[in-house]
């Protein structure tokens, strides 16, 4: 998959929501994925692809949490940046928790379309980046030998007479 073409996954349990963090986002130029449930957001996260996450806090049976929870402790998943969005107002505690799971972000309802965009766009150009610098760096640890490949950097000393005193 082309990394400009990994997707934004909005999750959350009421489709007003999905439609109105839908229509903030399309000017950010990347497809949007929606999960109405954390079991669905899962899934969707795992088929790959995904470059963020934005996850509604309060939802049936798996909330926001359990969801990030259960992301962070997966080698496939963890990286993948998560803004929680919530409509519970300012909740220190949730906070604390959100963050100490590895949450990016956490964002009150209603939410300012322009710090969303903002957010979400600069978190999936870097995580994109990021997936692209890990491919290259696999491919010139698979072929060590290419021409084309990028020398690895070795300190050099300044004198080659051996070992000096420092004062």
């Amino acid at each position: 998959m082309d990394d400009g073409e990994m997707k934004i996954l909005v999750v959350d349990d009421q489709e007003d929501n999905l439609f109105a963090l839908e229509s903030t986002l399309r000017p950010i130029g990347r497809p949007v994925a929606r999960a109405r449930s954390g079991a669905e957001a899962l899934k969707t996260v795992m088929r790959g692809g995904i470059a963020v996450i934005l996850l509604d806090v309060l939802m049936p049976q798996m909330d926001g949490l359990e969801v990030l929870s259960y992301l962070k402790r997966l080698e496939q998943t963890k990286d993948v940046p998560v803004i929680l969005v919530t409509g519970l107002g300012r909740d220190d505690g949730m906070a604390r928790r959100a963050f100490g799971l590895g949450v990016a972000d956490i964002l009150v309802k209603p939410v300012d379309p322009w710090t969303l965009r903002a957010r979400v766009r600069t978190l999936a150009d870097l995580y994109a980046e990021n997936v692209a610098l890990r491919r290259q760096l696999d491919t010139l640890r698979e072929h060590p030998s290419d021409p084309g490949r990028v020398p690895e950097q070795r300190e050099e000393r300044a004198d080659r007479t051996g070992p000096q005193e420092r004062v």
